[in-house]
């Protein structure tokens, strides 16, 4: 196979970061996929030179589709282990908790809070 350009190199790369952005991933976790030790820029792309020298660009393409398939499915399983856990609470939980956000765990309203707090602010600096 003939070796990657620099400017096939450059996109190869954008594309990469790009698509570990999309997926919620970092360079670490692709290294870790692709059973090498560092997870620099450099050295992913010496992984990716020789994948491209045993089979061209579709190589790359194959180990970066089981790759996203196997974050997928990760993904998933992790999912259906936490529906099966909220299932199993449901019975232990009051209803009133399941109306209630994150934010307004302790009945705070932080929107009316902080519309108090601006406001107090104001009258103060108008004060002085």
């Amino acid at each position: 196979m003939n070796k990657l350009s620099s400017q096939e190199e450059k996109d190869l790369i954008v594309f990469i970061k790009d698509w570990l952005r999309a997926h919620g991933y970092s360079q670490k976790d692709l290294a870790s996929q692709l059973k090498i030790k560092s997870s620099r820029t450099s050295e992913i792309l010496k992984k990716l030179k020789d994948l491209h020298k045993k089979g061209g660009i579709i190589n790359i393409a194959k180990n970066l589709i089981n790759i996203e398939q196997h974050w997928i499915s990760t993904k998933n399983n992790n999912n259906d282990d936490n529906n099966y856990l909220e299932s199993n609470n449901d019975q232990y939980s009051y209803p009133e908790e399941k109306k209630r956000h994150g934010y307004n765990q302790l009945d705070f309203n932080y929107k009316l809070e902080l519309d108090e707090l601006i406001d107090k602010m104001e009258k103060d600096h108008k004060i002085n």
